[in-house]
């Protein structure tokens, strides 16, 4: 992971959750602007503020971050999450997705760090994009599947040929050259 991009979330991740927390990632498909970034994050703060699991307070927190990617973490180490509070979730990412008119479910729009900024590229491209060498395998891959803070801080943000989808193109380090 390139470390002003490991610098960057360090800054924004509650140091008071554990590394075993649940992470959730919903990547929009399009980045918001700064006004829109602002009223969602007002959004986020008032839902993870009011989370509960079976009436219990979620130690919880969610954030949109990188202009497109909304982090939620809820630490269980007293309370799990439980159906319903995942539910809850779930709605306040529907209504933003109504609210903005964005897609937090595309799953085949797959986002690169290329130049120090966060490029979409649908996956039926990434071919394309690796002969026309705009990606290589070295290309750092935002990896959504994430499920814990851990995995946030080390593996979000992968080189092309380390991930499910690097494995799947069968780069390796001899493709780079």
């Amino acid at each position: 992971m390139q470390k002003s991009f490991r610098e960057e979330l360090q800054k924004i991740i509650p140091t008071e959750f554990s590394d075993e927390s649940r992470v959730w990632v919903f990547q929009s498909n399009r980045a918001f602007i700064e006004k829109e970034a602002d009223e969602i994050n007002e959004q986020l703060h008032q839902f993870y503020a009011q989370w509960l699991t079976h009436g219990d307070k979620v130690q919880g927190w969610a954030k949109l971050v990188f202009g497109q990617f909304i982090l939620v973490m809820a630490d269980e180490e007293k309370y799990n999450v439980s159906g319903c509070s995942t539910d809850s979730m779930m709605r306040i990412i529907k209504s933003l997705e109504r609210q903005y008119e964005v897609n937090f479910f595309e799953r085949t729009l797959l986002t690169f760090l290329v130049k120090g900024k966060a490029e979409m590229l649908p996956m039926n491209q990434v071919a394309y994009a690796l002969e026309k060498q705009y990606i290589t395998g070295d290309t750092p891959l935002f990896n959504n599947l994430v499920q814990t803070k851990k995995e946030l801080m080390n593996n979000w943000l992968m080189p092309l040929k380390q991930t499910w989808l690097g494995k799947k193109l069968i780069l390796s380090e001899a493709s780079d050259n």
